[in-house]
């Protein structure tokens, strides 16, 4: 067992962290506040190919894995500048793409997202089914060699800066249909590349509580027509069943990838609260010494950076199991690293906020900026809740509860 990072992955972190540090908190809250996107940073990180290290060389990628790409949504995220389409853009569609798309779809959209010119959202959560694919509502149907959409989709981040969605809809399965199986067990899970101008998908922006350059949307997709080669896997002849077969696993090879990256970025979070805070604690003198002296004060901190340390254990272990390839191992560590950087980004916010006293809720002092965030990490893009459903069932062997 290696707990040493190789000097590739150190040099990333450092050279990240200085690119983050030359942005900082307060340019990602200003542009957040005025309803404007991080474009000079997430366009230099480009630039100097940090958006693009889980990409294959061979499409201008740095050749790395999740693990690469993990690093840099820590260490910006660390330096206060959480950028959520990292997770969406190279890790989802990046991966879904470079697994399972056709030569042709690789070709066309991977060099976009080495480079930062292009991102390509994610929709899968919908209103009634939430993130349950097995009773989404969004169905796409052949229409001679084309496929029609229709459907909705909500909580969809950054359809604003997105040339494509990746879509997840239900298509019917020709192998399995009989007359007598309900409608939904004859539908089966497909991957879409929708452009975001395409005719028949409107948007609509969700007012969210948090402070963050990223938008979310509600989408109706009205059937929207799109080639034949616009399934993921799927090539412009009809007959081919390949991005039909490809649906499911494409779907999966996505979102343990989500899962290490969302955790990446909340122990960032967590670090860069803790280290506001005890900056803060440690400068910070009431009644002739420093308010960290007080072990009321010092100990929830202590806490909070354990936690926030052993979350980042369990996250590289996800992402090194899922670079190996061990995908049953990796989704078991994905579930859990995403549930332990989310408790303890929360803790680490909240206490950062608290050692502060009343500075901690104003702008200046840069943390409660974080608050909506992390407190959205524990319910997105899974739920708490289901992980623990997930750990009992998988891990524990209860009985299914739902």
């Amino acid at each position: 067992m290696d707990f040493d990072p190789t000097p590739e992955q150190r040099q990333l972190r450092e050279a990240v962290r200085a690119l983050g540090q030359r942005y900082g908190h307060d340019y990602f809250v200003a542009r957040a506040k005025a309803g404007e996107h991080t474009t000079e940073l997430w366009d230099e990180a480009g630039r100097l190919g940090y958006l693009g290290v889980n990409i294959p060389v061979e499409y201008g990628g740095g050749g790395g894995g999740i693990t690469e790409l993990a690093i840099v949504c820590e260490e910006l995220a660390a330096t206060g500048c959480p950028l959520l389409l990292l997770v969406v853009s190279p890790a989802i569609a990046g991966t879904v793409i470079g697994r399972h798309g056709t030569q042709a779809q690789r070709d066309a959209f991977l060099p976009g997202l080495a480079d930062g010119s292009s991102k390509i959202a994610f929709a899968i959560t919908e209103p009634e089914a939430g993130s349950n694919f097995h009773r989404l509502g969004t169905v796409a149907r052949r229409e001679g060699s084309d496929w029609l959409l229709s459907g909705r989709k909500c909580f969809i981040s950054g359809v604003d800066e997105a040339d494509h969605v990746l879509v997840v809809a239900r298509v019917p399965d020709e192998n399995q249909a009989t007359p007598t199986q309900p409608a939904e067990e004859r539908l089966r899970p497909a991957l879409f590349l929708v452009p975001t101008d395409a005719a028949g998908l409107t948007r609509s922006k969700l007012e969210m509580e948090i402070v963050s350059p990223e938008n979310q949307w509600l989408l109706y997709l009205d059937d929207v027509r799109l080639p034949a080669d616009a399934l993921v896997g799927g090539t412009a002849e009809p007959a081919d069943r390949g991005g039909l077969d490809a649906g499911l696993p494409a779907l999966f090879a996505g979102l343990n990838p989500e899962r290490i990256t969302v955790a990446a970025m909340s122990t960032g979070t967590g670090r860069y609260a803790i280290e506001r805070a005890s900056g803060y604690t440690a400068t910070r003198r009431v009644w002739g010494r420093p308010v960290g002296a007080h072990q009321g004060v010092a100990h929830p901190l202590a806490h909070a950076a354990v936690q926030v340390e052993l979350a980042r254990l369990m996250t590289a272990k996800a992402a090194t199991l899922y670079d190996a390839g061990r995908d049953v191992e990796a989704g078991v560590a994905a579930n859990l690293a995403k549930y332990a950087s989310a408790e303890a980004a929360a803790l680490a916010v909240d206490t950062a906020i608290q050692v502060h006293g009343g500075n901690g809720m104003t702008t200046d002092y840069g943390v409660a900026t974080l608050l909506g965030a992390v407190r959205a990490g524990r319910i997105a893009p899974v739920s708490r809740e289901m992980i623990l459903n997930f750990v009992a069932q998988r891990v524990l062997r209860q009985p299914k509860s739902y």
